[in-house]
């Protein structure tokens, strides 16, 4: 096997055209044909020097030191396969991208938005067409083979929704040289906004979001939810962008943020579609005779504090069978036929186990921190020595996204392991995000505050109580301690699930049947925030710390008998609720219900190991 190339290299990407139909007509002819195939892109690519490094199916992906050397191969290949005789199949149509780049290597694969770049160029082209982009372009158009040219196709934006690309097809004697439009984002209507960046990881996402949409089951409702800053908003954007070819009358983006009152929901959709309110007809009524006989995808961001107007999407979607709706709310919208899509947050590694430096790539939440890192300092890298503190961060941050990228633009003033011995408090550090984000997203207390000011006063009240757990709690304990006196203004069930429906909660498995519930640090410590700022703070702190010691004595007896493993398992579990009440009883000078809680938790410190910290 050759070896992996490096530097600068040349990508080739090449796929067959209409593939899965040739399957399903003839699979033994294509079977027969697809072996021909892969024999004459592999012979043109290591006649010149190329290295093919992955085969995906009927995709191939090489790559080559230099970009004359790869246009040669890509120009060799198409002749070899317009001059074979595709008998039982028909001709092969193979398109083909050529995109030059730098990218990481890892086991002889690569990783890189090089990569991404070139995937997207290839998905633009059709059966028989090569096309190259700008970087190549410049590198080739010295030396251009005899009677090979280049056609500039201009400016086009690709479906990854980053910086437009100048694409250019090559031109040959014995190559076609007319094909459709490129099948870029401009070439149906839409008004997606380009990203300046491109999306890191999120591929399993994507491809569940892509396959619910496109299900035949008709998912025409499909809701994207999630906690602030945990990048809805651009995964709907790429789906949307990777859908464009198969809506006809459109793909459109309708951005919600700035829309308090619910009925100016439908005034703003129609003026998105270009639709002119007249005097006599309601803003509602113009969106469903515009939508009824078309083929379109509305992207509608920021729902959550519209929600009221829910019902007008189950009026149009009646009226406008063709039309799908892709909504971003950090709550379900609970209509009829909704499917709820929870986006979490991005992989990260475990600080305690971490894995070689070479593989924290994998982790989509390192990925995306060293990205954004080099975007400030193009010099950064991961390393042996901060490669530690950069896992720490990311976990720390609840892989959430927009964490992430707030602490990775402070690498230009602190390095790694800096930032993070002043993530004690993360809402003071995660300022000073881009100022072309909304102003929501340019620290995470906006993000968070953005959602706690959609709560009314009884789910701002519980969800300050719920500040005082530690490490989560059950359903049990939150009616325990957060309504002891039964003044919290909302039924404690409802608020739980209101909080959840608002993703400030998450739902945890927990022992046996019950399940815990958690706040993500981040959010955690704005609660903490605005529990301090209740007068009955004290009064929830002590209805903790006395919960916990029910707990801690009702177990004790229990951990010699037949149910020794669950109970402590459940001592375990409440672990860290256990520490944060000692904390407190012993820092208020509670000494009797702090030498009560360490009385009952003796044993089971000593048979889990946690004997040294209980003494």
């Amino acid at each position: 096997m050759a070896e992996p190339h490096t530097g600068p290299l040349t990508f080739l990407f090449t796929d067959v055209e209409g593939s899965t139909s040739l399957w399903e007509r003839n699979s033994e002819a294509m079977s027969e044909a697809l072996s021909r195939h892969d024999e004459i892109l592999r012979a043109a690519i290591e006649a010149h020097d190329g290295r093919v490094f992955k085969t995906v199916g009927d995709a191939f992906h090489a790559t080559f030191s230099t970009a004359p050397d790869a246009l040669e191969a890509a120009l060799e290949a198409q002749r070899a396969l317009l001059r074979e005789e595709w008998a039982e199949t028909g001709p092969l149509r193979v398109r083909m991208a050529l995109h030059t780049g730098t990218a990481e290597e890892r086991d002889g694969d690569y990783f890189g938005p090089s990569l991404n770049r070139v995937a997207r160029l290839l998905s633009a082209g059709h059966g028989g067409q090569i096309l190259i982009s700008l970087a190549t372009e410049e590198l080739v158009r010295d030396e251009v083979p005899e009677e090979t040219g280049l056609r500039d196709l201009g400016e086009r934006r690709l479906k990854d929704l980053s910086r437009p690309e100048r694409v250019f097809q090559i031109t040959a004697s014995g190559l076609p040289a007319t094909f459709p439009p490129l099948n870029t984002l401009d070439s149906r209507r839409n008004n997606l906004p380009a990203q300046p960046t491109v999306l890191v990881g999120r591929e399993r996402e994507l491809d569940e979001v892509l396959a619910l949409l496109r299900s035949p089951n008709n998912v025409r409702l499909l809701t994207l939810t999630g906690p602030g800053g945990t990048g809805k908003t651009r995964l709907g954007l790429q789906a949307a962008a990777e859908l464009t070819d198969e809506f006809e009358d459109g793909v459109f983006f309708v951005t919600l943020a700035s829309i308090a009152a619910p009925a100016l929901v439908a005034p703003t959709i129609a003026r998105i579609l270009g639709l002119t309110e007249s005097g006599n007809q309601p803003p509602e009524k113009l969106l469903k005779g515009y939508l009824r006989d078309r083929q379109t995808l509305l992207v509608l961001d920021n729902f959550e504090q519209v929600l009221e107007s829910a019902s007008l999407l189950d009026e149009v979607l009646s009226a406008a069978p063709d039309l799908k709706i892709l909504i971003t709310s950090r709550t379900p919208l609970r209509l009829y036929g909704e499917h709820e899509f929870p986006v979490e947050p991005l992989s990260v590694p475990d600080p305690k186990s971490l894995p070689p430096v070479e593989s924290l790539n994998q982790y989509e939440a390192v990925r995306l921190f060293v990205e954004r890192a080099r975007a400030v300092r193009p010099d950064f890298s991961l390393t042996e020595e901060n490669a530690p503190a950069v896992v720490e961060i990311c976990a720390r941050l609840d892989g959430l996204p927009l964490a992430i990228e707030l602490a990775a633009a402070r690498i230009k003033l602190l390095p790694p392991r800096a930032m993070l011995s002043r993530l004690g408090n993360r809402l003071r550090l995660l300022t000073g995000g881009a100022r072309n984000l909304p102003e929501r997203q340019r620290t995470l207390r906006s993000t968070i505050e953005w959602s706690y000011e959609l709560l009314d006063e009884g789910e701002r009240t519980l969800f300050a109580r719920l500040a005082v757990f530690s490490g989560g709690s059950t359903l049990e304990a939150m009616e325990a301690v957060c309504d002891p006196q039964g003044d919290l203004p909302v039924d404690t069930l409802e608020g739980v699930s209101s909080l959840l429906d608002k993703s400030l909660l998450r739902r945890e498995e927990g022992q046996g049947d019950e399940p815990r519930f958690v706040m993500l640090e981040t959010i955690h410590e704005y609660a903490s925030e605005r529990l301090e700022e209740q007068r009955d703070a004290e009064a929830t702190r002590r209805a903790h710390a006395e919960y916990s010691l029910v707990l801690a004595e009702e177990a004790e007896p229990r951990l010699w008998g037949a149910d020794d493993k669950t109970w402590l398992e459940r001592l375990e579990q409440e672990h860290d609720n256990m520490r944060a009440a000692l904390s407190w009883a012993i820092e208020h000078g509670q000494a009797e219900l702090a030498l009560r809680i360490g009385g009952a938790l003796r044993w089971f410190w000593y048979m889990e190991g946690y004997y040294g910290e209980g003494r």
